[in-house]
């Protein structure tokens, strides 16, 4: 399955389109109206955990896909490598805070209108079937969903597993 771009760019508020925006090259999920009541708007998957190698791309994505400028970028300290102060985009300099108090899991964008997304990490070493579940499921409305529950989510098969079935027990025989 690929994930591919399903609308334009939109403008984040209540009034905007609710079709989720999803990015197959950045490997990017994001909801276009943040439900103020949901931990997160959206799923990224990096190829790496190299900050300036894979934050510029995810910068412009999002500046694209929502008509918005970034300001700052919030992360977890030791979530990333070559973690920059510091990143260049379109004519600025994004900084980038981070703290080990955070939710390593996660990735905030501040924007110039003050409003911000919260996006939830995928590892860059994930399968890619529950990772793409992942991406499709944060796409959608995820209101009252923890980062925990999203995963188990995301991590469930498709179809529930078979009923155990009843095994016969002889005389002299044990069920173990």
């Amino acid at each position: 399955m690929t994930l591919t771009l399903l609308s334009q760019p939109a403008p984040l508020s209540s009034a905007s389109s609710a079709i989720p925006h999803a990015d197959s090259a950045l490997r990017l999920s994001l909801h276009p109206v943040p439900n103020r009541r949901a931990l997160v708007d959206g799923a990224w998957w990096p190829y790496s955990r190299n900050a300036a190698a894979e934050l510029p791309g995810l910068i412009a994505a999002v500046d694209r896909l929502l008509d918005r400028v970034t300001l700052r970028i919030g992360v977890h300290g030791d979530t990333w490598q070559g973690l920059p102060r510091r990143i260049p985009a379109r004519g600025r300099q994004i900084r980038i805070s981070w703290s080990r108090h955070t939710d390593p899991r996660l990735i905030t964008l501040s924007f110039d209108t003050g409003e911000a997304v919260v996006l939830l990490i995928i590892p860059s070493g994930t399968a890619a079937g529950a990772a793409k579940a992942t991406l499709k499921l944060t796409g959608q409305d995820t209101a009252d969903l923890t980062p925990d529950d999203i995963i188990t989510l995301a991590t469930l098969p498709s179809r529930p597993a078979a009923p155990p079935t009843l095994r016969t027990v002889t005389a002299g025989s044990s069920a173990d």
